[in-house]
């Protein structure tokens, strides 16, 4: 395994993370766990949950993945042996978002934040997180497949300096030891970092937003915020939600996948993406890859990743991903790669 350090903290994380929005739906709670043993067993440390999970959200699941997280540290002990985050929900503000969460009280307040990371913390049976993050703004912005800026004048947000203040009393306290962001813009990046600076406010560590050959919208802004302030990416979706590894190619649906049980993630599965996708997938094959593992080794190499995030349902699934940390893509695929990216232009924003 290999690791990258965690923004200016003292944390240094596995470049493959352990995605846990499957745990609870897809996942049992005896996969979960045998997920994180065998993570572990390959030098993975980073566990990464939500109190919304599971995916898609449903109010009779909801924490169920930081329960099945809390059982497995219950059993094993091992606390001091991942580095684990979780996110607090933002806003219910359009139908992505889940509204049965704190009955739809979920701004990023003093109240709710703290509601939500009591819970947390006892769904996952620890006294403090690693990592906190906030899953996505308290604003309408670009998050979530939306491709342009809505311009839209919300009713209500908390601002970000109300969110900083709550997130350093949680830090004084010991219930979270470094804080960061997920679905976030160059904006607002701009504005935390600002205020940290300003207003001696807790410092981001890090941003977890999408990232993957069908979505490389993060090298446009943010990019350079990790270059010159330190701020590492923690990407999701690196294989766009399944789509780069092949299996959806051709209309194909396999029984138990995620585009087949679910259309939540459909901007995946748009013809541009789709387009795109088969030639990423032909472009490793022909270079002798899998179209797995060309994807993710891409991410990998970024500069500005600190770990991709990965969602498998299965223990060979996890195996391959993990076993991409050791392919270093050549130039001639890398220009490859760069040409249907020219093509093809972020196809799944």
């Amino acid at each position: 395994m290999k690791y990258r350090k965690l923004g200016h903290t003292d944390l240094k994380v596995s470049l493959i993370g352990l995605g846990t929005m499957t745990w609870g739906e897809q996942n049992t709670e005896s996969e979960a766990h045998e997920q994180i043993d065998y993570a572990l067993s390959r030098g993975v440390n980073l566990v990464d949950a939500a109190e919304m999970y599971p995916v898609p959200p449903k109010p009779e699941t909801q924490g169920r993945t930081e329960t099945y997280v809390g059982t497995w540290l219950a059993k094993t002990g091992r606390r001091k042996d991942i580095v684990l985050t979780s996110k607090v929900s933002g806003p219910a503000t359009d139908p992505k978002r889940p509204g049965h969460i704190r009955s739809g009280q979920t701004h990023l307040d003093r109240k709710n934040m703290t509601e939500a990371l009591d819970a947390s913390l006892k769904r996952m049976q620890t006294d403090y997180l690693d990592l906190y993050q906030l899953h996505w703004p308290d604003r309408t912005t670009t998050t979530f497949g939306r491709p342009a800026y809505p311009w839209k004048d919300d009713a209500y947000t908390v601002p970000i300096e109300e969110t900083l203040e709550v997130l350093q009393d949680f830090v004084k306290a010991g219930k979270v030891r470094h804080i960061g962001v997920s679905n976030e813009t160059p904006w607002g990046v701009a504005q935390y970092l600002k205020l940290a600076e300003t207003r001696n406010l807790p410092r981001i560590a890090s941003i977890q937003n999408p990232y993957s050959l069908l979505n490389r919208s993060y090298e446009n802004g943010l990019s350079e915020f990790s270059h010159l302030e330190g701020l590492g990416l923690l990407a999701y979706s690196p294989l766009g939600m399944g789509v780069l590894a092949g299996k959806y190619l051709n209309g194909a649906r396999p029984e138990g996948a995620r585009m087949t049980l679910f259309t939540r993630f459909d901007r995946y599965m748009k013809p541009q993406a789709e387009r795109a996708a088969a030639e990423y997938v032909q472009l490793a094959r022909d270079s002798g890859l899998s179209p797995a593992t060309m994807a993710l080794a891409f991410v990998n190499q970024q500069p500005f990743v600190i770990s991709s995030l990965m969602g498998a349902t299965r223990l060979d699934q996890l195996k391959e991903n993990i076993d991409s940390v050791e392919v270093a893509l050549p130039e001639e695929v890398m220009e490859a790669i760069q040409a249907i990216h020219q093509r093809y232009p972020n196809p799944a924003p």
